[in-house]
């Protein structure tokens, strides 16, 4: 074989193993870029922004009155969710009324603020597994006896945020609606005496009596079952809500569900 030959030959399987190895190297970053979660349609390549009030104590709040970092029991959640899936996590902190729209719009991947799981939503929505798991209660001044169920709720006038579920309850119900931000003004109103009831989730209720109590406020009924709540995600994000779905089994099989549970309420509120 004449050195031409043997020089050209050694070109082609140079070339030929090059190929192959740049075919090799395809994987890895397909892999990398999974695990930057871009397989799952983020705003933000490496970041799972959440939408959140910020304003919901125990679920999402600031504190030192306000003034400290977001922390709650959903946003403690979403992180440890976030950690599983190996993404950072922003917060955008959102008014309730305000929400929905902002995830339609892309602006978030996910909505962490106790929302609970109905019929209606679901037509629009998907939901990962429940992460809380609590009835609704009728909150009523403590001096109040005229309210001990929902039926009686008919011509009272109760606080509530417009577009939440319970809000859907209170209408249900025959009470009038007067509308407010979140719970810490609706509490306020009926403290004031100027709306007879507010309806919302029990444990916002048992963490508002225990932080800030005694509030001369009383639990007057609950509801029969309980409600279910879950993180909240436009219908495109299938692959997001089943790698979410996977974080949170690791996180309820390893206790850290109960534990985040035990620090806000004193019991496991997660299933």
């Amino acid at each position: 074989m004449s050195r031409r030959l043997i020089a050209v030959t050694a070109l082609i399987f140079a070339a030929t193993s090059l190929t192959a190895c740049s075919g090799s190297t395809a994987p890895a970053e397909s892999s990398s870029s999974s695990e930057s979660g871009s397989d799952f349609g983020l705003v933000k390549d490496g970041t799972l922004t959440v939408a959140t009030e910020g304003t919901y104590r125990p679920f999402s709040f600031h504190g030192d009155n306000g003034t400290g970092d977001l922390t709650g029991y959903d946003v403690e959640i979403i992180q440890a969710v976030g950690d599983k899936l190996g993404l950072k996590v922003e917060f955008q902190e959102t008014q309730w009324d305000a929400i929905f729209a902002g995830l339609d719009a892309g602006r978030f991947d996910v909505i962490a603020n106790q929302v609970t799981i109905n019929d209606e939503r679901e037509k629009s929505y998907l939901f990962s597994t429940p992460y809380t798991v609590s009835p609704g209660v009728i909150v009523v001044n403590e001096d109040d006896d005229s309210i001990s169920s929902f039926a009686d709720l008919e011509g009272k006038t109760s606080a509530q945020s417009l577009t939440s579920n319970w809000n859907d309850l209170a209408v249900e119900s025959g009470a009038k609606v007067e509308a407010v931000e979140g719970w810490s003004q609706a509490v306020a109103l009926l403290r004031q005496g100027r709306v007879d009831a507010t309806i919302n989730d029990k444990l916002t209720f048992l963490d508002y009596e225990t932080t800030d109590g005694p509030t001369g406020l009383k639990i007057a009924a609950e509801t029969d079952d309980a409600g279910k709540q879950a993180f909240t995600f436009t219908k495109d994000k299938k692959a997001l809500v089943e790698a979410v779905d996977g974080a949170l089994e690791e996180l309820r099989a390893d206790g850290t569900l109960a534990e985040i549970s035990e620090k806000y309420f004193g019991e496991d509120v997660s299933e």
